[in-house]
């Protein structure tokens, strides 16, 4: 049984979140969860929201399962579509600003 979550339009960098991604994949949730608690980066908490919500999405599924049975089976960042901004420098001139978002999506298995 699998359950999946998605988020969209994360206000961070697809390669910053990566890195994040890369340290949990494969892992049991208990575990998942505990590593990301202990990480300060910000991308940390975004996918913690979106590994609760895989998390829920599975209960849904199959009330009598436990956290300790299921594990992260696939986590997916994509790059999101980028904001344009503008930013003024010198003699009149101005700057392109690119503020990159993000997509996260995790995958819950329990079957090995």
């Amino acid at each position: 049984m699998e359950s999946t979550a998605f988020s969209k339009f994360n206000r961070i960098s697809a390669s910053k979140a990566r890195l994040v991604a890369n340290e949990i994949r494969g892992e049991e949730l208990p575990f998942a969860i505990e590593v990301l608690k202990a990480m300060p980066q910000k991308s940390a908490r975004l996918i913690l929201k979106t590994l609760y919500s895989a998390g829920a999405n599975a209960k849904y599924k199959k009330p009598d399962i436990a956290d300790k049975d299921l594990y992260v089976k696939k986590i997916v960042i994509d790059v999101g579509p980028t904001l344009k901004r503008f930013r003024p420098r010198a003699r009149g001139r101005a700057t392109r600003i690119k503020k990159r978002t993000s997509s996260i999506l995790i995958v819950l298995s329990d079957e090995n």
